[in-house]
């Protein structure tokens, strides 16, 4: 990776500390509390928030941390949380945010794996989860900004690691991905490529504090723009979320697709129910057939899609500068370099209308340093001059990228792989369907068929042959699903993504 600059850039800084000397009196962070959403619980100014993190970033070196120490953060949607990954970076360490709904092995496995030196965590932990780590309370946090002396931003260069993402790869181990303060850099292109943010802007996002599409798109990303990020604490079933957007004067929301179809449905938004929000920004999983048009329909408003990754982030989306185009995830955002390449060794760009790999060239700035203490991993995924996620794709001669699945999700029907994608898209319009997601199901050693998960629109009517007759209308014998298992809802993970491991487990409680 060729260095964004030699001058000395910090992260926490760029996020934080413009907006903190041109608008310091403005509001950088409103908490809200979902059972009470009509004024926030908690007002932070881009000076008290620059001032806090500041602090705690001092406060952090005084206890004894290390410039690179990893500083994990276990402390949910609250703006204590913000605030201490920021100050990690601020200070020179690497920011490790982790889900407050990690089991107690779950949470050893990752504290053990990133040798981090610090946890801040909002409950006791056993002796044998954290043996040797200094383990912080939200006490302790809020004691460290009220009586550490400020500090100022550590010098550190574009290249030097912030933050460390543990994420599900191809393998049933979790694995770090880790960031350079550059990464802020490279999240420009989303500026107008997908968000079409002004200083004016107030952002609501849905997910948790351990993902970077909530970080960046909830956190870092308004804050350099000097908008007014927002966070809510407290149950988030979906019919809250049009009163959450409207009462707290939200003029962005980003959420998974997930979401979205959940308020549709639970919801029923109408147009004007959403306050003053502008549009809706969509992430993080492949959107069900439709939605775009249904959120439009009942709505009024537009809905961006953009394709990411934690290894990156978003490089592909529509927004307001970039039409929305039925059956593509948008076009590459402007300055970024991507292609679609043979999927041999060769990893060679490919004319239009070819399917390959999505790749993203390694120059592009907000391209993770590496997985951590997994060089093999790191490996496999450079092909050349670029990197490949395991997302496949085609691009079209007009610049618009079709996402065709990803590799370690294709289905094996009849010898053929099929992607859980197009199954998916050819079922969605199906009218006794409200959800459906699908996954390969081993029957027997040796065999496998493809499974439907149907989330039925009229729970009453369950009809498997219909639906298995629709499909057959729209898709090749092979591709048919052999079984339609139907359920309540479907597994999600906490931010709204679809499991699609935990799909096959389902069969067993039916």
């Amino acid at each position: 990776m060729t260095p964004v600059s030699k001058e000395p850039f910090n992260m926490a800084q760029y996020a934080i500390g413009n907006a903190a000397r041109q608008t310091p009196s403005k509001p950088a962070l409103l908490v809200y509390d979902t059972g009470a959403p009509d004024r926030p619980s908690e007002t932070w100014t881009f000076a008290d928030l620059e001032d806090a993190i500041l602090r705690l970033a001092a406060g952090l070196g005084e206890s004894g941390l290390k410039p690179g120490d990893r500083v994990a953060i276990r402390l949910g949607n609250s703006s204590q949380s913000a605030l201490l990954f920021f100050a990690a970076i601020a200070g020179g360490f690497v920011a490790l945010p982790l889900s407050d709904q990690l089991t107690a092995p779950e949470l050893k496995t990752l504290l053990d794996d990133s040798g981090a030196s610090a946890i801040a965590t909002f409950e006791p932990l056993a002796d044998d989860i954290a043996p040797g780590i200094k383990v912080l309370t939200p006490e302790d946090i809020t004691s460290l900004i009220q009586t550490s002396k400020r500090s100022d931003y550590a010098r550190v260069n574009a290249n030097d690691p912030a933050f460390l993402i543990y994420t599900s790869g191809t393998t049933a181990k979790p694995k770090g991905v880790l960031h350079a303060h550059r990464s802020a850099l490279g999240r420009k292109p989303m500026y107008q490529g997908w968000y079409g943010i002004n200083a004016d802007d107030r952002m609501l996002h849905a997910g948790a504090f351990n993902w970077t599409f909530t970080l960046g798109v909830g956190l870092t990303d308004p804050w350099a723009n000097g908008a007014t990020a927002i966070v809510c604490t407290g149950e988030k079933s979906p019919e809250l979320w049009p009163r959450l957007i409207a009462a707290t004067g939200a003029t962005l929301f980003a959420a998974v697709p997930g979401v979205y179809r959940q308020i549709l449905k639970y919801a029923r938004p109408e147009p004007g129910s959403l306050g003053q929000l502008r549009h809706g920004l969509m992430a993080g999983e492949t959107p069900p057939p439709g939605l775009v048009e249904d959120w439009t329909a009942a709505t009024g408003l537009p809905l961006y899609e953009a394709l990411g990754m934690s290894e990156i982030s978003t490089y592909i989306s529509t927004g307001p500068e970039v039409p929305y185009r039925p059956g593509t995830v948008g076009k590459p955002q402007a300055g970024r370099r991507i292609a679609i390449i043979s999927a041999d060794d060769r990893g060679e760009p490919l004319p239009p209308d070819n399917e390959g790999l999505i790749a993203v060239h390694r120059t592009d700035p907000g391209l993770m340093l590496g997985y951590w203490n997994r060089p093999q991993e790191e490996a496999e995924v450079f092909r050349g001059e670029w990197f490949v996620g395991g997302d496949l794709g085609s691009l079209d001669a007009d610049g618009y990228i079709t996402h065709l699945g990803r590799v370690n999700e294709l289905m094996n029907a009849g010898g053929y792989r099929v992607s859980p994608l197009e199954i998916e898209a050819a079922l969605g319009p199906c009218p006794t369907i409200a959800e459906v997601a699908c996954t390969e199901i081993r029957v027997r050693s040796g065999v496998s068929i493809i499974g439907a998960f149907v989330v039925p629109s009229d729970a009453t009517k369950k009809d498997a042959d219909a639906i298995k007759a629709f499909a057959a209308e729209r898709l090749a014998a092979y591709k048919v699903p052999r079984e339609i298992i139907f359920v309540d809802r479907l597994p999600r993970t906490p931010n709204g993504k679809i499991q699609r491991k935990a799909l096959a487990p389902l069969i067993a409680s039916k």
